[in-house]
């Protein structure tokens, strides 16, 4: 046979000879091609071998290290340690037989393994590992081509880096000039479990030891895969991302000295100061969040940030933007009736606010175009996102209101307000469609959102318009154009007004892949804010957010009757997992209710509640401003100086590990108290249920100092008197703890009267627990 005429037969002979024989050892075909058995020689033999003992190295093997660790990788690419090299310590969990790399096909495209094996989803996992200087070569199980992976050591870190695919002489003999990957992931280690797995930092990590793999931009997929014993802390790229060019750095080092050799990678890739912001002053400020701020208003809302002690402002968009909903982001106009000189009226207001000692933030959505913005009407941008598309299957006349398509509509958006379609520069709304042929789309009205009905040729493709499914008021951005870059443009002119933080809202609103484009619409933005913020949050996170999101997320408010119970559900389950990943979350953001027949409204201690279990865990709170409901709710001040205790405790650094701890018991509530000496003073207390004969109007809570019994009481929306029919002549009311004879109370054979308004506290003396309870159980409302 002339070499002109190599066979299906020799390629695979060939190939199979270069890696090992494998091919014609007939592994099963399924996802991953080969499976290493517990009795194989070679691979994996001495990882069973305890973590602490040291791994010998051998002829062969590849070994990466600097100062703090030493990973060593079979000539077979089975990663066999990772050794903390001050500690003695191995990383690794024993006997897992993990490849530093796998590839995934899409399916075979070598011919031969394409006609033996099934056509699918395919793992080619690495068979063999070379190491040059700096550049690793990696050969994989029946595939014709290796992967090159260039590292570079740094005292902090080690970085892998894909940098190309060589595909062997002779090729797959076909018009394929390319390496068929599909994803890839460069670099695949098997970290053994231990206290704490951050999933959003992919870090774990103990109070002595961090083994963390972080990407250098947001191209690269950082993940992990759970095993017993371990987790396979992974970096990898995809096709339709970007494959040559993607890359990470491992860091294993002692646990104190992590943020610091984050820090590092930060500035060595210009990445956002996710390090510098968790160690700012600002990063633990709660705020004060405002969608409706003006200069003629302003003084109002200073006074009641101020009230709360807060020392951050979050400010909405449409407080100085024109708004109608969602509808016109992305248009960015200025609100001509407080805001007539645009920005230089905004950044006046933020002097201001600044001048009072309370840092301004923006709160925008970046990835949301409204729908009666100039971006969709008359002529809507062709860089919206559409979400499937459609073929012309014949032509469509400009007054047509029944679409012939090629394709099976069956899974095309049927929700309220979410169809549309988009056909060059007209958008087309729809009531149906046909699920068998012809395929129709129908009940169509033209020039949707005032755009132009058109002739539509045969063959023409059109989609489904992304709009968003909150509120159907606005469209995503596709995030393969350019069209965020231009909305980050407006925004940071807009931020440098004088903001300091931001709130990257509707964060999901992107299209795939999401863990790639989530951070990267918030990148798009971030990099170009000046000065880069103190701090952001944001409505949704992936693993490069991490630098940017350092506060991570807040949550929509939760009704007074529900509050606690959503602390408990959400933020307070979310808390400590993000803990693990350096990070704190906002148990904000918090309502304000006026009481009224519909509800109790917001009361001291449901914002004692939120407030301490953020404080559990060193985190903040914010609250959204309503001037209305807070100027008519009577109990305003009791709420405002339950949120500026709580915050002035946990930024000066008043609670101890002991009594955050206490406060994680999310069953035993708290309350914070000014004693007599004007120090703070931490007691569990619990509620005094059904007083007077259930009566929703006074919520009383009884707690223990010293060796007298306590009760702090309210009313929840105005004033009047509570008879209590308790014994105890050793009964003082006051207002505070400083105050104990500020206020009378009359006694009456057995009873004693005492007014109801504002918190105040009884102190009793001569009386049980459950005698105080039964009195308030059995008191009347006069």
């Amino acid at each position: 046979m002339s070499k002109d005429n190599f066979s299906r037969r020799d390629f695979v002979r060939r190939s199979a000879a270069g890696i090992g024989g494998l091919a014609i050892a007939g592994r099963a075909a399924h996802t991953g091609l080969t499976e290493m058995n517990a009795g194989d020689s070679g691979p994996g033999k001495d990882e069973a071998q305890p973590a602490d003992s040291p791994v010998i190295v051998r002829e062969g093997d590849v070994v990466i290290e600097n100062d703090q660790v030493r990973l060593v990788i079979g000539p077979d690419a089975v990663v066999r340690s990772l050794l903390f090299k001050p500690a003695g310590e191995e990383c690794l969990a024993g006997g897992k037989n993990i490849p530093i790399s796998t590839i995934i096909q899409e399916r075979p495209y070598q011919n031969e393994i394409k006609l033996a094996y099934p056509c699918q989803e395919t793992d080619f996992k690495a068979i063999s590992i070379q190491r040059d200087g700096d550049l690793l070569t990696i050969g994989y199980e029946l595939i014709p081509y290796k992967a090159t992976v260039r590292i570079n050591i740094k005292p902090s870190y080690i970085e892998f880096r894909l940098e190309d695919f060589i595909i062997d002489k002779g090729g797959y003999g076909q018009l394929i000039t390319a390496a068929p990957v599909w994803k890839i992931w460069f670099l695949q280690l098997p970290v053994r479990e231990r206290t704490y797995y951050g999933d959003l930092l992919e870090v774990v990590w103990d109070d002595k030891i961090a083994t963390n793999i972080l990407s250098t931009d947001p191209y690269t997929r950082i993940a992990a895969e759970k095993r017993e014993n371990c987790y396979i802390l992974k970096a990898g790229a995809e096709k339709e991302v970007k494959l040559k060019g993607a890359g990470a750095v491992l860091i294993t080092c002692t646990t104190d000295r992590l943020l610091d050799n984050i820090g590092k990678v930060e500035d060595d890739f210009d990445l956002p100061p996710g390090v510098k912001s968790r160690r700012s002053e600002a990063y633990k400020y709660s705020y004060y969040f405002t969608g409706d701020i003006n200069p003629g208003n302003m003084r109002q809302h200073l006074k009641y940030a101020k009230m709360g002690g807060f020392r951050a402002m979050s400010i909405y968009y449409p407080a100085f933007l024109k708004s109608k909903g969602y509808r016109l982001i992305g248009d960015f106009d200025w609100n001509p009736a407080h805001y007539p000189n645009g920005k230089e009226d905004l950044r006046r207001l933020l002097d201001q606010v600044k001048g009072e000692g309370i840092i301004p933030g923006f709160h925008f959505l970046h990835t949301f175009i409204g729908l009666d913005s100039r971006y969709v009407t008359p002529v809507p941008d062709h860089r919206l996102n559409l979400v499937k598309l459609f073929t012309l299957a014949s032509p469509l006349a400009k007054d047509e209101t029944t679409i012939h398509v090629d394709q099976d509509p069956f899974a095309i958006e049927m929700a309220d307000g979410r169809r549309v379609l988009k056909i060059g520069s007209e958008l087309i709304t729809y009531t149906g469609y046909t699920d068998t042929r012809p395929y129709r789309i129908t009940g169509c009205v033209r020039g949707a959102f005032q755009t132009k009905a058109d002739h539509h040729p045969a063959g023409f493709m059109l989609g489904v318009l992304d709009v968003s499914e909150f509120g159907a008021q606005s469209v995503y951005i596709n995030q393969d154009n350019d069209l965020q870059d231009e909305m980050a443009e407006k925004l940071a002119d807009i931020y440098q007004a004088g903001f300091q933080f931001c709130y990257y809202d509707g964060s999901e609103g992107v299209n795939a892949p999401f863990w790639c484009n989530i951070a990267r619409a918030q990148w798009r933005v971030h990099k170009r804010l000046d000065p880069q913020p103190l701090f952001a949050e944001g409505a949704a996170k992936t693993h490069f957010s991490w630098h940017m999101l350092s506060r991570g997320n807040a949550f929509d408010i939760f009704r007074p009757e529900e509050l606690k119970e959503s602390i408990k559900a959400h933020p307070a389950a979310e808390a400590p997992r993000m803990k693990q990943n350096f990070t704190h979350i906002n148990f904000g953001w918090l309502g304000y209710w006026t009481p009224d027949e519909n509800t109790v409204g917001t009361q001291p201690d449901m914002l004692e509640y939120v407030a301490s279990r953020a404080a559990a865990w060193d985190c903040p709170i914010s609250i959204q401003a309503n001037l209305k409901q807070f100027e008519n709710h009577p109990r305003t001040p009791d709420n405002f100086e339950v949120m500026r205790r709580w915050e002035e405790a946990r930024i000066g650094g008043w609670l101890t590990e002991e009594q955050k701890s206490a406060l994680k018991n999310l069953e035993q509530e708290h309350i914070l108290l000014i004693d007599e000496q004007g120090k703070f003073e931490l007691q569990p207390y619990s509620q005094i249920e059904n007083v007077a004969g259930n009566s929703r109007d006074i919520r009383a809570f009884i707690f223990e100092k010293g060796d007298r019994l306590y009760v702090v009481y309210w009313h929840i929306s105005g004033a009047g008197k509570l008879e209590l029919p308790l014994h105890s002549k050793d009964v003082t009311v006051m207002e505070d703890l400083q105050k104990s004879a500020s206020v009378k109370l009359t006694r009456r054979s057995g009873h004693i009267t005492i007014p109801t308004g504002n918190r105040r506290y009884i102190r009793i003396g001569g009386a049980t627990k459950e005698q105080v309870k039964t009195a308030f159980q059995n008191a009347r409302v006069i």
